[in-house]
């Protein structure tokens, strides 16, 4: 299996920013962190990204594209974009710190 190799822009390109919730939270003390990422991001891709950008061994990747609801403004119907999340499971003794700055 090959590696991926990214630049630290693409990086940020692919990783748009960590989901803070109670269940992300939750799953975070299991060593399992939730993403935002780019609807085209691929897993090769998100573990590279995470890998270079906070420094850390990832074990596995799991994606889903959560569809964009439909909503009314001023009474006209329009929809939300679709969003894609990784969670992003780390090795054993890894953690990531996302009230601190990058590495």
């Amino acid at each position: 299996m090959s590696t991926v190799k990214l630049q630290r822009e693409a990086m940020y390109s692919i990783i748009r920013s960590p989901i803070i919730t109670e269940k992300a939270t939750a799953l975070s003390e299991k060593g399992q962190f939730v993403f935002k990422v780019a609807i085209d991001a691929t897993k090769p891709e998100i573990k590279a990204a995470v890998e270079g950008l906070f420094g850390v061994k990832v074990t596995g990747v799991n994606t889903l594209v959560q569809k964009g609801k439909t909503k009314r403004f001023r009474g006209r119907p329009g929809r939300r974009a679709d969003m894609k999340k990784a969670f992003v499971t780390l090795a054993d003794g890894q953690n990531i710190d996302f009230t601190t700055g990058l590495a």
